[in-house]
């Protein structure tokens, strides 16, 4: 494995308000970059000043968007150490993306050793203000200057991070969501299950329209029978329904996401009955008339959980729960950010201390 070198900037910059963070407003002092050309293969990893790339204005991801990226965080402990969680999946999960985009892989050793030699050096970033981390953004992007449609010929890796507070403005506090009919976000066969821009511009108008009449995000139906819930715009989605937790299940027009995957392993430890299942947007309007359905939640990276308090679908608004956090949604977010900035134990061994 090539030893990733470092640069480091002249001047380092003023650190934000670790109050007013935001999500995805700061960048830190540095950034990895690796390369890629057919003949080399991935070369020089390396750990340079935060900044800009030089790009042909013929590079292929400009014309033909042929790139994917990942999310996951750093997390201060109470000891002044830092975690990562579950950052093997991450990694796999993005060398599937990119295979789905005929990119090539990326070795996951050095994959690993980038995050956390970046992490390392800028360790002054990662806050520890209650419900801060540093979120990490590897992505990978086509370079080769042409016209054509077909797979690049080089490209470049890059992790860039970002001190962060809540994803949402309401924080933990329940959101409310506008059930989609007319766009699609993905169909089977296509790139849903691969995390790509292309999957997050297709929802981009309709998230508009749905943030102009109040709502936070947007809840997809399938793109072939418009009929069954797949996912929120930036999160898998899970109902509590009758005493039962149920999510749409993976078929190749969702995200994995590892968060959801996260939820399901530690409501199973629980003993709470789950099920990965169709869900049809008129069963789930008819348990929330019935009073069945009891909890909705979000799970992601970036918010975590978030729970959602009002689904809007057919000109009517149905309130969840009194539209306030439900008992076994706060159980969950407790338990599962208990466990990310570790201050309780991990069962799963999700948790890699890098400092």
């Amino acid at each position: 494995m090539e030893t990733i070198k470092i640069t480091h900037p002249a001047i380092l910059k003023e650190k934000p308000d670790p109050d007013k963070l935001g999500f995805g407003k700061y960048f830190t002092d540095h950034m990895f970059v690796m390369d890629y050309s057919t003949d080399k293969g991935w070369y020089d990893p390396r750990i340079v000043p935060y900044g800009p790339f030089m790009l042909d204005p013929a590079s292929m991801v400009l014309h033909y968007a042929q790139e994917v990226f990942e999310g996951l965080k750093a997390y201060r402990r109470a000891d002044g150490g830092i975690q990562l969680f579950r950052v093997k999946e991450n990694i796999a999960r993005m060398n599937r993306s990119c295979e789905r985009l005929s990119i090539p892989q990326i070795d996951e050793e050095l994959f690993f050793e980038a995050l956390k030699t970046l992490v390392e050096v800028d360790q002054d970033w990662v806050p520890s203000a209650p419900d801060t981390s540093l979120y990490l953004r590897p992505f990978v992007f086509a370079t080769e200057p042409h016209v054509g449609v077909h797979a690049s010929h080089s490209y470049i890796f890059a992790i860039i991070a970002s001190p962060v507070g809540a994803y949402y403005a309401e924080g933990i506090n329940p959101v409310r969501i506008y059930i989609e009919s007319r766009d699609v976000r993905a169909v089977k066969g296509g790139t849903g299950y691969a995390k790509t821009g292309g999957n997050y511009a297709a929802t981009l108008r309709a998230g508009e329209e749905a943030e102009k009449a109040g709502f936070s995000q947007v809840l997809w139906l399938d793109g072939i029978h418009r009929k069954y819930i797949e996912e929120v715009g930036s999160m898998n989605v899970l109902f509590k329904i009758d005493g039962k937790v149920i999510t749409p299940p993976l078929g190749g027009s969702i995200l994995p996401g590892v968060t959801r995957s996260s939820c399901l392993e530690i409501l199973k430890s629980w003993g709470v009955p789950c099920s990965e299942e169709l869900i049809t947007v008129d069963d789930l309007i008819s348990a929330a008339e019935s009073g069945k359905l009891e909890e909705a939640w979000g799970s992601g990276t970036a918010a975590v959980i978030s729970p959602i308090g009002e689904i809007y679908y057919d000109n009517k608004h149905h309130i969840i729960n009194g539209g306030k956090i439900g008992e076994l949604t706060g159980k969950l977010y407790d338990y599962l950010t208990g466990i990310q900035w570790g201050r309780i134990e991990d069962p799963f061994g999700w948790i890699t201390r890098i400092i």
